[in-house]
């Protein structure tokens, strides 16, 4: 018989009370397993206790969807010395897509966006549109400034993984932020729902798969889409990409040759797959009582990181033996992308924006390569923000993830910096 997906969630907290780890191991989705044995998960577990106390009581779930598929049950666990949330993700099959001890605070509902202080939404006029063909189209939103004239046009390119057209990520929306902020400032913006997200299950079905897959067509429909408003400048469109969607940036402007440049928001330099690896590697240095368990699943990641670099991929490298599951076709077409040359050699403008508390993207593995190959070109702008993390927001000491889950906005200094680099240059 089928479980809901609160039923899995309430399930695991029996489990991990039970100490029963290796049967919340095999409730991981495939793609998580090798990254969390059970021995980690029971690390984790356990440490946690040590910091709360024992478990005194389980409150009521929250329940909330997340995709396509795909649902986030939000669980408050009080303790002797506190609590904690544990928060899961559940796939319409039962399995565990992700598994969280958050703060406390994260099993609350998330409450809607409020607008950020700098965004006027007087200022501009937002229509749904649709963008590339079936059966893989996707919806987006095309906000345009509500004063006369032609105006810059930017496309909003989001992260990896399967993200809406605001880049939700849990009670923050930073491409909403963002599109609002440059709207309200003159600059037309079009984001849009990833393939991943808007067509998860046929996504998950396709062995040939590619990066070029998850972001061309769309990207480009909407490129188009605003060269041919007439509320746009048709040689002011640009492209805006955050995460994986700034290492792609490059990719998409060398597509659509009409894209006037390009906006880098702590892009990805360095290889997607040993990013994995150094990821996982920062997050288990952030618990060291826990540190050394980890160390089975960053061999785990290695080893699959060794098979991206190897000779030996082929289209028929089964995804089990590849980071994220992906299939190889993904990873055979992004070993063969390098972002920065590919900016280098369209020598089109570059605005290339970094935090300098980013551990996802840093300043030191990602940052320094597009300095490398770029910092000395005139038409390419470089700002590090010394304080910000991954998604633009001030904080201070090294960032966690934990620093995501309060709701905040995009910080208005990058908003107004976008959009001052987009402003026609006088007599141009």
């Amino acid at each position: 018989m089928s479980t809901t997906p609160v039923q899995t969630t309430l399930n695991v907290l029996e489990l991990a009370q039970a100490g029963r780890f290796a049967e919340i191991h095999e409730l991981l989705a495939p793609t998580l397993q090798a990254m969390a044995p059970p021995q980690a998960l029971k690390a984790s577990w356990d440490a946690e206790l040590g910091r709360q106390g024992a478990v005194t009581s389980i409150g009521q779930p929250v329940c909330e969807p997340a995709n396509a598929g795909v649902v986030v049950v939000k669980v408050p666990v009080a303790s002797e010395r506190g609590g904690f949330a544990l928060v899961a993700a559940v796939t319409e099959e039962g399995r565990l897509a992700g598994l969280q001890i958050a703060p406390p605070g994260a099993a609350e509902p998330i409450a809607p966006w409020e607008p950020p202080a700098y965004a006027d939404a007087t200022a501009f006029t937002e229509n749904e549109v649709t963008l590339g063909s079936a059966p893989l189209a996707v919806p987006g939103t095309l906000a345009v400034p509500n004063q006369p004239g032609r105006h810059p046009g930017v496309v909003l390119l989001a992260g990896s993984g399967s993200l809406d057209r605001d880049e939700t990520i849990g009670r923050n929306k930073p491409f909403k932020d963002i599109a609002w902020g440059l709207a309200s400032r003159g600059v037309a913006t079009l984001r849009f729902d990833k393939v991943t997200y808007a067509h998860a299950s046929e996504v998950k079905d396709m062995r040939d798969f590619t990066l070029a897959d998850e972001y061309l067509p769309n990207a480009i429909a909407a490129a188009k889409l605003l060269e041919e408003h007439p509320a746009v400048d048709p040689d002011r469109v640009f492209v805006l990409g955050h995460s994986l969607g700034g290492t792609v940036a490059p990719r998409v402007a060398a597509a659509e040759p009409s894209v006037a440049g390009m906006i880098v928001l702590a892009g990805g330099a360095e290889p997607l797959q040993w990013v994995i690896v150094r990821q996982t590697r920062y997050l288990a240095s952030l618990r060291p009582d826990t540190e050394a368990t980890a160390q089975p699943a960053i061999d785990a990641l290695t080893e699959k990181a060794r098979m991206v670099d190897s000779p030996d991929l082929s289209p028929s490298t089964p995804p089990s033996e590849l980071p994220l599951g992906a299939p190889a076709s993904y990873w055979l077409d992004l070993r063969d992308y390098n972002p920065v040359e590919v900016a280098a050699a369209l020598r089109k403008p570059m605005l290339i924006l970094q935090g300098g508390r980013d551990y996802q993207v840093t300043v030191a593995d990602d940052l320094a390569r597009w300095e490398a190959g770029l910092g000395d070109r005139a038409n390419v702008t470089i700002r590090v923000y010394p304080d910000h993390n991954h998604l633009f927001t001030p904080g201070s000491g090294p960032s966690t993830p934990d620093e995501y889950e309060p709701a905040q906005h995009v910080d208005a200094t990058i908003v107004a910096d976008i959009a001052a680099w987009l402003e026609p240059v006088p007599g141009s």
